[in-house]
C-alpha cells in the first residue's frame, strides 16, 4: 500500500473531509490491505456512512443469496428499469404503501431509491427477512445505523436540525423511515467493508456472474451493480478493465471491482461533512487512487 501514500499526501491535506480509508482487495487470494488517514491523527478506525453502497450490500446481495425469490419485476427494479420515480420525500407513516403503489413496467434506466426500497419490500414478502439474510455475510464492523453504539468512532456527515451529524444516517428518507432499509443506512469500517466483500464472493461467486450479465446486456446496471461506461475517464480510475463494476455512495464512498484482474478497491470518506454540492477534490482523489491501484496488476 506504500505506492498509494504519495497520492494521499498530495490530495488529502486540502480535501474538505476529515478522514479517508482505502482498501485493496485480492479476490483470488481472498485477502485485503488497508490504508487510513485522519486529520485529527487519532488513529481511529472510523465507521463511515456508506450511503448508496448500501444497495449492493443489501438488494444485490439478497439476489445472489436467494435468486429464486426475485421475480422479473423485482429484477427490473434491481437494475433501476422498473419505471419508479427516482426520489421523493417519504413520511414515516404510510411510506410502504407509497412505494408499493407504483406499477412496475420495463422502462429506460432511472437510478431510483424508490426502486431499491421496492426490491426490499417485495423480497420481505417472499418470507425471508432481508436484513437477517444479509447479516450472514456482513462483517461485524458493518452495521445498520440504528445498531451503532455511541462508543464507536464516528465522523460528521453533514447536519441534522442545524447540529453536526454524528451517527445518524445522512439520507433524509432513511432517517424518516427509522428502520432498516435497503437504499441507504449501512455504516462500516474499511476493514468491515473489505471483509464483507470477500464474504460476498466466497458465498456467492458474484463477480463472475456480474461480469457475465455485463457481457450479455448493455444496460447500465448489472444485478444491482453499476458498470464503468468510460474506462479512460471513470471515477474507478483509468486502467480498469472493460467489465469493471461498482457503486458510489453520496457521502463520498465507493467500491469498484475488475473481474478480469479479480481486484477491487474501496474508498471511504466523509465528503459531506460540510456540504454536498462540490465533490471536485473527492473525484480527483478517486481517479488518482484508482489508477495507482489498477497499475499494480
Amino acid at each position: 500500500m506504500h505506492h498509494l501514500e504519495p497520492v494521499l499526501d498530495f490530495y488529502f491535506p486540502v480535501a474538505p473531509f476529515d478522514a479517508v480509508a482505502v482498501g485493496v482487495i485480492d479476490f483470488n487470494g481472498l485477502s485485503f490491505q488497508t490504508l487510513e488517514r485522519d486529520k485529527s491523527r487519532s488513529g481511529s478506525c472510523y465507521y463511515y456512512d456508506l450511503a448508496s453502497m448500501t444497495k449492493v450490500l443489501t438488494n444485490s446481495l439478497s439476489y445472489f443469496l436467494s435468486p429464486d425469490s426475485f421475480t422479473r419485476e423485482m429484477l427490473l427494479c434491481l437494475s433501476h428499469r422498473g419505471g419508479l420515480p427516482a426520489w421523493g420525500l417519504l413520511q414515516q407513516r404510510g411510506w410502504e404503501e407509497t412505494i408499493l403503489s407504483y406499477g412496475i413496467k420495463e422502462s429506460p434506466t432511472l437510478y431510483s431509491d424508490f426502486s431499491a426500497l421496492r426490491v426490499m419490500l417485495e423480497f420481505n414478502r417472499s418470507g425471508t427477512d432481508q436484513k437477517t439474510l444479509c447479516q450472514t455475510v456482513w462483517d461485524q464492523e458493518v452495521l445498520n445505523w440504528l445498531d451503532l453504539s455511541s462508543h464507536l468512532p464516528l465522523l460528521q456527515f453533514g447536519y441534522v436540525g442545524g447540529e453536526p451529524n454524528f451517527g445518524q444516517v445522512h439520507d433524509p428518507n432513511a432517517r424518516v423511515i427509522k428502520k432498516y432499509c435497503s437504499h441507504a443506512g449501512l455504516f462500516g469500517t474499511i476493514r468491515g467493508v473489505c471483509q464483507t466483500l470477500i464474504n460476498y464472493q466466497s458465498r456467492t461467486g458474484f463477480i463472475t456472474k456480474v461480469k457475465e450479465d455485463l457481457r450479455q446486456h448493455q444496460n447500465r446496471f448489472a444485478l444491482g451493480w453499476d458498470r464503468v461506461s468510460d474506462p479512460a475517464n471513470t471515477l474507478a480510475g483509468a486502467g480498469c478493465g472493460p467489465f469493471t463494476f461498482g457503486h458510489l455512495g453520496f457521502t463520498g464512498t465507493s467500491v469498484w471491482i475488475d473481474p478480469d484482474k479479480m481486484l477491487g478497491h474501496v474508498i471511504l470518506t466523509n465528503a459531506t461533512r460540510d456540504y454536498w454540492f462540490e465533490k471536485k477534490e473527492l473525484n480527483e482523489l478517486r481517479r488518482a487512487l484508482g489508477q495507482k491501484i489498477w497499475e499494480q496488476k
